[in-house]
C-alpha cells in the first residue's frame, strides 16, 4: 500500500543556506554525500546512485561508494548489464541534459527483456528518475533516484522541485567533477568501446539484418517497435528471430542473454590480453 507521503515546497531562506552548504563541498570528496542530502529534501527516494559514463571506460561509480551500499544487482549493473540500461542506451544516442523517467526511456517491452528479469528487477523499484548532466564532451552523469512500492510513483510537485533546482544541480556537479576527475579516473580500469560487445555478438553467424533485430531484441524492444524501426514488416521479424535461434541454437531470449554474457566476458580477456 502506498504510502501518503508529500513535500512541501521548499522554503526560500532554507534552500538557499542548503545550497550554500553544497556549495562548500563542490571540491571535496563528500561531495556526492552532501548532494544525496541535498537531494532527499526535494524528492523522497528510497535508493540513489550518481554514476558517469565516459568512452573507453566502463561506468564509474560516483556514490555510494560504501560497498555495504553496494548490491549485487548494481555490481553487476557496473560490469556488464549497463550496455542493455535504458538510460545507458539514451545517453549513447545523445539524449539532452535534464531529467527522465525510466518509463520515458524505455523500449515497449522493457518489462520482458532478460536484462529487466536478471538485473534491473533486483532493484525492486516502481518508479525512477534520472537527472542526466553533462560533465564535457565525451562524459556524462547520470543521478538516478530509485522509489519502490512503499513510496510510489513520483508526484509532479517532486518533479517540478526537481526541474526548478536542475540547473543549480547541473552546475555544483560540473564543478565537482573538474576538481575530482582523476581521482575516479585512475581507480578504473580501462575496458575500451565496450558497446562495441554488442555489435559483435554473433558476428559471422547471423546475418547483418538478423544482427539489428537482435540488437533490438536484446535492448527491449518488441517485435512491432523492431518492425517499425527497420521499416520491415511484423511478419518479416518473426521470420528473422525464428532464424537468430536457429543459428544461436536457442529456444528462449533467457538463453540468449546468457550467450551475449559469455560473448562479453570473451570481449573483456581478449582486450586485456592485448
Amino acid at each position: 500500500m502506498q504510502k501518503n507521503i508529500t513535500l512541501e515546497h521548499p522554503n526560500i531562506s532554507e534552500l538557499i543556506r542548503d545550497l550554500a552548504t553544497l556549495t562548500n563541498y563542490v571540491r571535496v570528496p563528500s561531495f556526492p554525500a552532501m548532494l544525496d542530502v541535498f537531494l532527499s529534501k526535494l524528492c523522497h527516494f528510497d535508493t540513489i546512485t550518481i554514476i558517469t559514463y565516459k568512452k573507453a571506460l566502463k561506468p564509474i561509480l560516483i556514490h555510494p561508494q560504501d560497498p555495504a551500499q553496494q548490491s549485487a544487482a548494481l555490481r553487476f549493473y557496473l560490469s556488464k548489464a549497463y550496455l542493455l540500461d535504458p538510460v545507458f542506451n539514451g545517453i549513447q544516442q545523445g539524449i539532452l541534459p535534464g531529467i527522465y523517467r525510466l518509463v520515458d526511456l524505455s523500449p515497449d517491452s522493457f518489462e520482458d527483456t532478460e536484462y529487466y528479469q536478471t538485473c534491473y528487477r533486483d532493484f525492486d523499484l516502481v518508479d525512477e528518475i534520472n537527472l542526466i548532466i553533462p560533465l564535457n564532451k565525451d562524459t556524462r552523469c547520470a543521478i538516478s533516484l530509485g522509489r519502490k512500492k512503499a513510496i510510489g510513483s513520483i508526484r509532479r510537485t517532486e518533479l517540478n522541485h526537481l526541474k526548478s533546482l536542475f540547473p543549480m544541480v547541473d552546475a555544483l556537479v560540473s564543478q565537482f567533477w573538474l576538481s575530482q576527475e582523476s581521482e575516479y579516473i585512475e581507480e578504473t580500469t580501462s575496458s575500451g568501446p565496450l558497446n562495441y560487445a554488442i555489435k559483435t555478438f554473433a558476428r559471422g553467424v547471423l546475418t547483418n539484418r538478423e544482427q539489428e533485430v537482435l540488437e533490438l531484441l536484446l535492448r527491449g524492444h518488441s517485435s512491432k517497435s523492431i518492425a517499425d524501426l527497420l521499416e520491415i514488416s511484423a511478419g518479416t521479424v518473426k521470420v528473422h528471430r525464428k532464424n537468430i535461434h536457429s543459428r544461436l541454437n536457442t529456444s528462449t531470449q533467457s538463453e540468449i542473454f546468457t550467450l551475449f554474457l559469455t560473448h562479453l566476458d570473451h570481449h573483456d580477456e581478449t582486450r586485456r590480453a592485448s
